[in-house]
């Protein structure tokens, strides 16, 4: 005898099926590739959000795509800087680095801060392992000196050959933003400029950043959901147009697309699978940066 399927739960699991095989040719475009993803902000604070995100660098992983997670920690360094009482000063948006300042960043950068991230995707089941830019070489920095800001530094070069170590046996890297330059000598660096230079070393298809905003906002208060480089560009160049944090996540956007990476998106953190809704589905959720077409890349008939 057979038995019929209640119209509602033969909706139900159609519905996950068709979401699924939507998917698939996402899926199939970043086959075999690396996905770097600079993670932050609200993401990184609460619990659900981060038991969100294990569960889609999980799935990332399992559909045959390699994350690298790169992050930085700036909220947590002056709170914990703040209880041992140490001043906290800025220039521009930028923190001042001094010799007590370095010791508390890289005590929760490359301590605990890299250790809770690494052990909520453990849990996840998600073979992550921690690092800094120090271990192994991987970023060779230099003292920066415009502005000098103290012991901040600007990345040199990249030596990838420890993360192409840990990728190829199977491993997620998590990258704190701490380097070192020739002598040993350590330097606080912006994680969004590292996420983009090892973005560029590794050849990745994509650069994604994770934080409190829903991507980059217009002159007039809307969301913009496809710029190209030229767009970011004349932002830029607009006085007041983009501020604060948003202002070295485009200059690297701009940098690692230059560089050959494929696209760059700019998520809010705060929506619970974002990374997944933005990479496996047409709408997206955030703002995707492309490069701009080449002449030869132009439609016919296209002006100018």
């Amino acid at each position: 005898m057979k038995t019929e399927i209640p119209p509602q739960v033969r909706e139900r699991t159609i519905a996950k099926a068709r979401t699924l095989v939507e998917a698939l040719p996402f899926m199939r475009e970043h086959w075999g590739r690396v996905v770097v993803v600079k993670y932050g902000g609200a993401a990184m604070e609460r619990a659900g959000l981060s038991r969100s995100f294990a569960e889609d660098v999980a799935l990332l992983q399992h559909a045959g795509i390699h994350p690298v997670i790169v992050h930085g920690g700036g909220p947590q360094v002056t709170e914990v800087a703040g209880r041992l009482g140490i001043e906290t000063s800025f220039v521009d948006g930028l923190r001042v680095t001094d010799e007590a300042t370095l010791e508390v960043a890289t005590m929760v950068l490359a301590g605990a801060l890299n250790t809770r991230i690494v052990g909520m995707l453990v849990a996840g089941d998600v073979p992550a392992v921690g690092l800094s830019g120090v271990d192994g070489g991987l970023i060779v920095a230099v003292r920066q000196t415009e502005p000098d800001l103290g012991f901040v530094g600007r990345v040199e070069r990249v030596q990838a050959e420890v993360l192409h170590t840990l990728i190829d046996e199977g491993f997620v890297p998590v990258v704190a933003s701490i380097a070192a330059d020739a002598t040993g000598q350590p330097y606080n660096v912006n994680a969004d400029v590292v996420a983009a230079e090892l973005a560029i070393a590794l050849e990745a298809e994509k650069l994604v950043y994770m934080n409190d905003v829903p991507g980059v906002i217009g002159p007039n208060g809307d969301l913009l959901s496809e710029l190209g480089v030229g767009d970011v560009l004349e932002l830029l160049a607009q006085p007041g147009t983009v501020e604060g944090g948003m202002i070295p996540k485009l200059e690297s956007a701009v940098r690692a697309l230059r560089a050959g990476v494929g696209r760059v998106h700019l998520l809010d953190g705060r929506v619970e699978h974002s990374l997944v809704l933005e990479l496996f589905t047409p709408e997206g959720v955030g703002t995707m940066i492309t490069p701009d077409a080449s002449p030869a890349e132009e439609p016919a008939g296209a002006e100018g």
